[in-house]
This record gives C-alpha cells, sequence and structure tokens, in this order.
C-alpha cells in the first residue's frame, strides 16, 4: 500500500499532520524573512535618497544617472538651510501649534466619547450618527466660512486658528476613536468608582483615561502627524514669515527666486530635518500605537 513521503507505514493520521504542520512552520520564515526585508527596503528607498539629496553639492544634484550617496557629504547643507531662512522660528510655531491642538483634540474628544460610552440620553445615536457623518464633508467646504470667520474677530495672520478650534470637540475621527476604546472598558470600574462616592468627571480622569493610554497615544500621534504636515490652512490664514510653520516655511524656501546658485539640496536637507521629529514621536510610542489601533475596534 502506497505511504505519504516522509511517513511509516501504521503512522496515525494526526503525526503525518503534525510533521506537515512542522515543514510548514520551517518553511515560513524562509519565504516570509527575504520578503519583508525587500518591501522594507522599498519603502524605505525614498527616505535613503532624500538623506542622500542632502547631503550632495548642487552639482551632484543634476547629475545622470543620478549617485545615491555623494561621495563626499556635506553635512554644512543644513547649517545654510538653517542660516538662510528663520527654520528656528518656523519649528518654535510648529511646535506651538501642534502642542495646543493636540492637547485640545484629546481632551475634548476624551469628554465627548465619555459621554457617548457611557451615559444613555434622547437622541444619542442620531446625534452619534450626525457627527460621523461629518467626517464626510471635506474640510475645503468649510474654508471660505472659516476664513471670513477668522477675518471678522481678526485671527487671520496669527497661529489662532490652528489650534483653538480643536478645544471645541476635537475631531469626529478623535471622538469615534476614543469612544470605541471606552466601549472596551466595564463598566463596573466606574460603578464602583460612583458608590465610594467620586464623581463623573473624576471617574473619567483618574480612573477611565489611566486605562486608555494606548488610545490616547494613538490619537495624539495622529494628531501630531496631521498638525505637522498640514499645509492648507497655515497657507491660508498665515502671511508673514514670522508666523510660518516648518510645511509653510519649506514652500516658501522652494518657492524664491534667488537662483544665483541652485538650492535644492538645501531644500532636501531641510525637508529631511522636517521629518526627524515625527520619527522619534513614531518610535517613542509606538507600542501604544499599535494597541490602540487594535483594540478601539474590538466592541462596537
Amino acid at each position: 500500500m502506497a505511504t505519504l513521503e516522509g511517513t511509516r507505514p501504521g503512522q496515525p493520521e494526526h503525526v503525518m499532520g503534525a510533521g506537515a504542520e512542522r515543514r510548514r512552520r520551517s518553511l515560513r520564515p524562509i519565504v516570509l524573512y527575504p520578503l519583508t526585508i525587500v518591501l522594507a527596503l522599498l519603502f524605505l528607498f525614498p527616505t535613503f535618497y532624500s538623506v542622500g539629496d542632502a547631503l550632495k553639492t548642487a552639482k551632484e544634484m543634476y547629475l545622470f544617472p543620478p549617485i545615491l550617496f555623494p561621495p563626499d557629504p556635506q553635512f554644512a547643507n543644513f547649517v545654510v538651510a538653517f542660516t538662510t531662512f528663520p527654520f528656528i522660528v518656523w519649528y518654535r510655531n510648529t511646535f506651538e501649534v501642534v502642542i495646543l491642538n493636540t492637547a485640545g483634540v484629546v481632551i475634548t474628544s476624551t469628554l465627548v466619547a465619555y459621554g457617548f460610552a457611557r451615559f444613555n440620553f434622547r437622541f444619542k445615536n442620531a446625534i452619534f450618527i450626525i457627527t460621523l457623518a461629518t467626517m464626510m464633508i471635506p474640510s475645503q467646504v468649510s474654508l471660505i466660512p472659516r476664513y471670513i470667520e477668522f477675518h471678522l474677530i481678526g485671527w487671520l495672520n496669527t497661529l489662532l486658528p490652528l489650534w483653538v478650534p480643536a478645544w471645541f470637540g476635537g475631531s469626529a475621527f478623535a471622538i469615534f476613536l476614543m469612544r470605541q476604546f471606552l466601549l472596551t472598558l466595564p463598566r463596573e470600574l466606574d460603578e464602583a468608582a460612583i458608590i465610594d462616592g467620586a464623581s463623573y468627571p473624576r471617574v473619567l480622569w483618574q480612573i477611565l483615561v489611566p486605562l486608555c493610554k494606548p488610545a490616547v497615544a494613538t490619537l495624539a500621534i495622529l494628531t501630531v502627524i496631521a498638525n505637522w504636515d498640514s499645509f492648507l490652512d497655515p497657507v491660508v490664514y498665515l502671511q508673514t514669515q514670522d508666523n510660518f510653520t516648518v510645511a509653510i516655511g519649506i514652500w516658501y524656501f522652494k518657492d524664491q527666486e534667488f537662483q544665483v546658485t541652485p538650492t535644492d539640496q538645501l531644500l532636501m536637507a531641510a525637508a529631511v530635518t522636517s521629518v526627524i521629529p515625527l520619527v522619534i514621536l513614531f518610535f517613542s510610542f509606538q507600542r501604544y500605537f499599535v494597541e490602540g489601533i487594535v483594540l478601539s475596534g474590538l466592541k462596537g
């Protein structure tokens, strides 16, 4: 009687299945690891190329075929880029907007999400659906009314329009993310604290929020990235160099017509530097970020 290759006659079927499973597991790293490395290099290639461009001379920027990394790196490009334009001021403005906007989004969206997740009131589901529906409205639709509003109250060419609105509920996505995470926490925590005399705000900030660290970290990271890279609102509301953010500053850098010497290598140096804070932030909170994305979708 014919038998499967690698098995003995009379060998139990579950033993043969276990052997096949072990062979599949041993082959899996051989296939997945090289594939992962190839994909990682593919996605990281633009970053490597940008760093190489930031270290090139003006002549090397236009060589064909292009070189990936210059033989004589010009680290002075970073110094020249920061001294040619007031990048220090632009970084300060960006950090101000990012910190204040992120704080507003996290705090106010947590309050609203707490109401949706823990309290019952009339039309709660309808209000929540309407809140989610606002995510379908592009921000460009309200751009002109917001511009007129900020013009009337004298906020144009200031940083206020970039962070004050975040303190009025955050955003629909932020509310949804925090609500989904709060729903995964047992209500017995609230009930036990209330029986002990805790108020609802104390239950939220001292009991529930510490358990929401993954969701809070996820929301904070996404908000920081969105504000750090934001271009449309700053370019509409900001008019003078003293109030520019980094994104607008790099665009202004590129738009200048001082072409006595090519400046693309300086532009790349400024662009590479602008990414460093985001990279540090992501890797510092990567564990919370991944955990928050996973757990926030467990319960509807």
